[in-house]
């Protein structure tokens, strides 16, 4: 189980100010979901109190974690057999969210 210091439940509290919600991924017990809209992150944390990105912000496919991967000349979001399209508007939904959370994240690490 992940133990999170009064410093990390802190930060998640002023994410969650933002409209980030936390949320459990059970396949990824050591770390810590954060969701806004139909994107998704895994976050870790840091030595001396802080949170990091763990791994890449991902498109939820019914609520899961997707990978992007290229078919037939076509960017996909995929989760097991379950895929959609990466058309401009969920792009574009990821990067505002990759942005945000990035952000957010840079300035909890300089207060």
């Amino acid at each position: 189980m992940l133990e999170l210091t009064p410093q990390q439940v802190a930060a998640l509290e002023r994410l969650a100010a933002q409209g980030f919600h936390v949320v459990a991924f059970p396949l990824y017990a050591d770390a810590v979901g954060i969701r806004k809209g139909n994107c998704a992150a895994l976050l870790g944390p840091v030595a001396g109190g802080g949170l990091k990105l763990f791994g890449e912000p991902c498109y939820l496919v019914d609520g899961n974690l997707s990978v992007r991967v290229a078919r037939s000349g076509k960017q996909w979001f995929v989760w097991k057999k379950k895929q959609v399209e990466a058309v401009p508007e969920r792009l574009a939904e990821l990067e505002r969210f990759t942005e945000e959370l990035s952000n957010l994240l840079h300035a909890e690490a300089n207060m």
